[in-house]
């Protein structure tokens, strides 16, 4: 066995000999992949098989088709079958709302290229003639799905991997990851030491283990997955006598199960409630290639479901009940791409429909580690998307939630009730007094909106207009009226401070840095090929301190870039302050009323102008850092204070407050109010996939001073040559179903143009609204479209951005 290799790759599996092979397609030659037993050997060798091409991701979604389509191609590829069964799928659909599931779906579909069509009752019955159709209201089909061998499918990629020069040595179990002195890792394992200078996880049942080697805590922890395997149904026979294909994979989640042919038997594999983990501490050293005990028991009430609906089960012997471990994480995501606080160590764990995403995971953690990105967005599955928070306790609970939801209705506001509380702001139960309905982002229970007296305090979830529409709708209102407070303490806040501070972060960003003390910039850390890395607020404090917010969802992701990018010689240093500060904002055409009867400090705008920020004392708490900006486009003001001066600030504002009708606010009523200013939000509207120019930031773009940061050329480019997609603020004429985002975009005559990115109510302009990207020949002002939601195209129109007080009076009044 080698003891150097550039690229060292842990586990064998189908994501692992998956990287291995993109890894030599993109012309990386020095690659070894270790197996501790035998390709397969983990959870690979007992996977269903199932290609899935539903996902309410826009970036997932794409891994999966792109999965599907290699898979096609590999056995002309590598001469190694991969028994490609290209069946289709049939999704089942009892209710109203599981249809609106479906409608919502094909919008995504539509935008990544995946075929589909929706089926009536007699289509189904066509199609799978052995299917009692009683009850169903339809179904959604997808042609190119379909089910392959696991284990064949990791051959041909590992022969793939083979055959451009990739090594793989079996029986060669990692027991120890040290960092030496010169930043390369030294893995020390059974058939002796070897040195690399990257190292990619993908071990599977493993990867806590392998984390643990490397001082990190992962949320991954796999959970019991069941299917029956039985033997031949004389139903089943008759049709391969007949000489009739194999039928669609069936799926009905209303019954949380999936079925198929295999042979000429059924394999049923139900997502049952009271799933258990395993593993949580780790893999014991006798478990080999091998099955957990069945317990058939748990699964009685799908077995009853698939009787019902498809009769000849009954009559099926039971030949085999395969119990495996999956591995999972909390929001059911891959954990997929860079670890944090550490260079050259890679993710590629968590996979919960591991055969599906292979293909592409594969692709896309060759792409970050070769060309340093990716060709989609990675932040729905980047492992740094979770924080401390999410520990062993947190990820028991949610990951066997995230296994029980696989066939839940996926509403895009839902909020799920496993492990919350994690993280709570100082004034949370202030709120909760005040009728907070409650979310969680990045572990922090945030208030989404609030009930007022006499009204149920919770969430009705529909993909239309549901329970909160009206409240939603009067947070706005007050806020655009008088006053109103909104608590966004999960702000990530970072202090940079040193000699040549401001100078080091103009590298990090597209725009300049603010020049004089107290001023505020807006500035977007790119990719090099422009597209959008991170967004952050930054204020300059004094020549030599800057403070840095960004998003709440972005604390490991962003502390971890700017850590990694510090100078190496230690002269500037970064502090994460995001605990030790809360964050409240005050915003409404009150808000200077409100804040002077409980300050000093002059808050004309000739003294406190707008994107200004002053440290400030308020109701006798000092050290208070007030920014004159906010995300709702009214006059206000973000107050960064001490954290624990909370409850006496907020005390003291709540009272003042009472004399300008104060509101609570919530996200949703924020969130509204920001697309009615067509402000960009980062992981929606600012993403890899889109550039500051194709966003129309071209105001944050800075290029005369010479400055070169990552992106730069390309940002230069597109201002010269223009780019082929650009951001529209859209208005929708829809009734009761707003946008949502991922809605495709279409011309009257049906060309489909671009994507929604965000859309909702306006509630203070009283219109619907859309934000995304479209075609730049078809972003003309009055442009006539259509946006396609749930199953009808609505009639829209390209509006003028901005289209509450386009010319930001209310900010600077």
């Amino acid at each position: 066995m080698k003891t150097h290799a550039r690229i060292v790759i842990i586990g064998g599996g189908i994501v692992g000999c998956s990287i291995a092979y993109h890894l030599t397609k993109f012309g990386e030659k020095d690659v070894l992949l270790l197996e501790r037993t035998e390709l397969t050997a983990g959870s690979t060798w007992h996977a269903a098989g199932l290609l899935p091409l539903f996902n309410m991701s826009y970036s997932v979604g794409q891994l999966h088709k792109y999965s599907v389509d290699l898979y096609k191609t590999l056995e002309e590829e590598t001469g190694q079958a991969v028994s490609f069964h290209q069946t289709g799928n049939l999704r089942l659909a009892q209710s109203k709302e599981r249809l609106d599931e479906y409608h919502n779906y094909c919008g995504t579909a539509n935008t990544i290229g995946v075929p589909f069509r929706m089926v009536t009752n007699e289509e189904i019955k066509e199609m799978w003639p052995l299917c009692n159709v009683d009850g169903l209201l339809g179904a959604l089909f997808h042609p190119e799905d379909g089910h392959v061998a696991p284990a064949d499918v990791t051959m041909a990629l590992a022969k793939g991997a083979r055959s451009r020069g990739a090594e793989i040595e079996l029986q060669t179990e990692v027991k120890a990851i040290e960092k030496k002195v010169n930043g390369e890792w030294l893995l020390k394992t059974t058939k002796g030491d070897i040195t690399a200078e990257i190292i990619v996880s993908a071990s599977g049942n493993y990867a806590r283990q392998t984390a643990a080697m490397v001082g990190l805590d992962i949320p991954v922890i796999p959970v019991e997955h069941q299917y029956i395997v039985t033997d031949d149904v004389a139903e089943l026979i008759e049709r391969k006598q007949k000489g009739l294909p194999e039928m669609a994979v069936l799926r009905e989640p209303d019954a949380s199960y999936y079925l198929r042919e295999e042979r000429q038997g059924y394999i049923l594999g139900p997502y049952e409630k009271g799933a258990k983990l395993c593993f949580a501490d780790g893999v014991p050293d006798n478990f080999g290639r091998e099955l957990l005990p069945g317990d058939i028991d748990r699964l009685a009430p799908h077995i009853e479901a698939a009787i019902n609906r498809v009769p000849s089960f009954a009559n099926a012997g039971i030949k085999d009940v395969v119990n495996g471990p999956i591995s999972y994480t909390p929001d059911g995501n891959p954990f997929l791409g860079r670890a944090w606080n550490m260079r050259n160590f890679y993710f590629a764990e968590g996979f919960s429909f591991g055969i599906t995403a292979a293909g592409g995971a594969g692709k896309v953690l060759a792409e970050i580690i070769i060309h340093n990105e990716a060709s989609v967005d990675t932040l729905p599955f980047d492992p740094r998307r979770f924080g401390k928070y999410a520990d062993k306790d947190y990820s028991a609970q949610k990951n066997v939630e995230a296994y029980e939801h696989v066939y839940e209705i996926h509403y895009p506001m839902e909020e799920r009730p496993a492990a919350r509380g994690k993280k709570k702001s100082p004034c949370h139960d202030k709120l909760d007094d005040r009728g907070a309905v409650w979310g969680q982002r990045y572990g922090w229970e945030r208030p989404n909106w609030f009930a007022p007296k006499n009204v149920e305090r919770n969430d009705k979830y529909s993909f239309r207009r549901s329970n909160w529409f009206e409240h939603v709708g009067q947070e706005c209102q007050a806020t655009r009226d008088a006053v109103g407070l909104i608590d966004l303490t999960g702000f990530s806040k970072f202090d940079l401070t040193g000699q040549g501070a401001g100078l080091w972060f103009r590298t990090m960003i597209a725009n300049s840095v603010p020049k004089k003390d107290g001023r505020i910039q807006l500035g977007h850390n790119l990719y090099s090929s422009g597209g959008v890395r991170s967004e952050f607020t930054v204020t300059r404090m004094n020549q030599q301190h800057f403070y840095i917010v960004s998003s709440g969802a972005a604390e490991r992701f962003d502390g971890d870039l700017l850590h990694k990018c510090l100078p190496p010689d230690g002269s500037l240093k970064l502090e994460n302050n995001t605990l030790s500060r809360g964050t409240f904002v005050i915003c409404g055409p009150k808000a200077r009323d409100l804040l002077a009867e409980i300050t000093d400090a002059d808050l004309s705008n000739e003294a406190f102008p707008w994107l200004s920020a002053q440290t400030i004392t308020i109701a006798n708490q000092k050290d208070i850092r007030a920014l004159r900006v906010n995300f709702v486009g009214e006059l206000g003001w973000e107050l960064h204070h001490p954290i624990e001066t909370q409850e006496a600030l907020f005390d003291a504002i709540a009272k003042a407050g009472e004399k300008y009708s104060l509101a609570m606010v919530g996200m949703r009523a924020m969130d509204s109010m920001r697309i009615e200013k067509s402000y960009r939000m980062w992981g929606q509207e600012l993403t890899s996939d889109y550039s500051p120019i194709q966003a129309g930031l071209d105001r944050f773009v800075k290029t005369k001073d010479n400055v070169h940061y990552l992106g730069s050329e390309k940002v230069m480019q597109q201002q010269q040559d223009g780019c082929e997609i650009t951001f529209a603020t859209i208005e929708i004429q829809a009734q009761d179903a707003d946008a949502f985002g991922n809605e495709p975009v279409y011309t009257k005559g049906g060309e489909m143009i671009g994507r929604l990115s965000s859309g909702g109510f306006g509630h203070r302009i009283g219109k619907s609204l859309g934000l995304g990207y479209i075609k730049t020949q078809y972003a003309k002002i009055g442009a006539e479209l259509e946006i396609l939601i749930l199953d009808k195209k609505i009639p829209a129109k390209v509006i003028d951005e901005s289209p509450y007080d386009p010319l930001n009076e209310k900010l600077r009044a």
